[in-house]
């Protein structure tokens, strides 16, 4: 089977080989699906019935009720360009378990793309139809079990806090877990000084984009790369810039409280078992569970970042500062409003200007106040507030 590229040439179509294992399946069958075991079937199927050029393709750690894995998704690109000529999986599950976006794949755009659809285990093959007709019943089942997977996992999460033990699977930059010791967190020292560093910076007055600057510049590994780097698995892939600090990741370090030696549980929660949004709950409602393991940052250290984080004013490149930076917010979406001063503005020029707005990269708009309307603006009040 072949295809034509850019310049008109055919070459052969690949055989997509797909697997998948979600840190959901069930624990039984992880062996048996194991992304070496769904290889190996996969391969020894190919060869033996004949179909060419395999290729892999495999999200590790990714539920089945969302197609937005990034394996999958390149798939998906191959075949909508003409590049794919077979997709074969272990079995059904392993391609997905969201019944209705199943259905249009396998039943609508791979036939009007000319791609075969095979599930081994339930020996269906939609170019020959063999199977075909039970594909919704496994859909719907596969769906379903998603579901109760689901539901159990709330019961099992809910009954670890009402315990006040810890909830989330994911462990903290600058912690580690050992084998053997599912919930303990452990000290990962190179990490943790860094996490210390970050610290100390901000206390001696730097921001989070500083700060990112300042350890791209000195070349630390960003925790992504880290984590790739001393084995541990993660479902981000390694960045093209492995020493490209964001200053949202600096931010989320400097305000995870679980630096001081608790456990966080109850800061998130996901919409269903299908729309994986993450819905972010109110700080009052988080549990604190105090002393759950070793403290990398002093508690003292950390309340005292908030602090200065919250009220802090950031000093201009002009070095000018206005007697409201850090006490302004904007009417929208809330966010701070920056001060903006240059050395081609006058004095009665500078601004202030919505933080998220970004130069047309944040989610709000343009909109501004001058410096000295604002001034002129709480004067009037306090003349007013001083005559009544």
């Amino acid at each position: 089977m072949t295809t034509q590229n850019k310049n008109g040439q055919e070459k052969e179509k690949i055989t997509a080989l797909y697997c998948r294992l979600s840190v959901d399946d069930d624990k039984k069958d992880m062996e048996s699906n194991s992304i070496t075991n769904q290889k190996q079937i996969l391969l020894d199927y190919a060869k033996k019935h004949g179909y060419l050029h395999p290729v892999f393709f495999v999200d590790d750690g990714i539920s089945g009720t969302t197609f937005q894995r990034p394996d999958f998704q390149r798939m998906q690109r191959m075949a909508e360009n003409g590049e794919v000529g077979t997709i074969i999986v272990k079995d059904v599950s392993r391609f997905g378990r969201e019944q209705v976006e199943m259905g249009r794949l396998t039943q609508v755009v791979y036939p009007s793309l000319g791609i075969t659809f095979i599930a081994i285990q339930e020996n269906i093959n939609s170019t020959t139809g063999e199977g075909m007709e039970m594909l919704p019943f496994y859909s719907i089942f596969n769906e379903w079990y998603a579901a109760q997977t689901s539901k159990k996992i709330r019961a099992v999460n809910e009954l670890k806090a009402s315990q006040g033990r810890r909830v989330a699977s994911t462990v903290a930059y600058g912690y580690k877990k050992i084998e053997g010791d599912k919930e303990q967190w452990y000290i990962d020292e190179p990490a943790a000084k860094i996490v210390r560093k970050i610290f100390t910076l901000c206390l001696a007055g730097k921001g989070p984009t500083q700060i990112a600057k300042q350890l791209e510049r000195e070349k630390i590994l960003v925790p992504t790369a880290y984590f790739h780097s001393v084995g541990r698995k993660t479902s981000n892939p390694v960045p093209a810039n492995i020493y490209g600090w964001h200053e949202s990741t600096v931010e989320r370090i400097l305000e995870n409280q679980q630096y001081t030696g608790c456990t966080v549980n109850g800061k998130s929660t996901t919409v269903s078992y299908k729309v994986h949004k993450v819905i972010e709950n109110p700080k009052e409602e988080y549990q604190i569970i105090p002393n759950t393991q070793e403290a990398i940052i002093d508690e003292n250290v950390w309340l005292r970042v908030q602090e200065l984080r919250k009220n802090k004013r950031r000093p201009t490149k002009t070095n000018r500062k206005s007697l409201f930076s850090g006490l302004v917010f904007c009417a929208d979406c809330k966010s701070k409003l920056h001060f903006c001063a240059a050395k081609s503005l006058k004095r009665n020029q500078e601004f202030f200007r919505c933080a998220n707005y970004k130069d047309g990269r944040g989610n709000c708009t343009i909109h501004f106040i001058r410096d000295v309307v604002l001034e002129m603006v709480v004067k009037e009040a306090v003349a007013g507030l001083a005559d009544f």
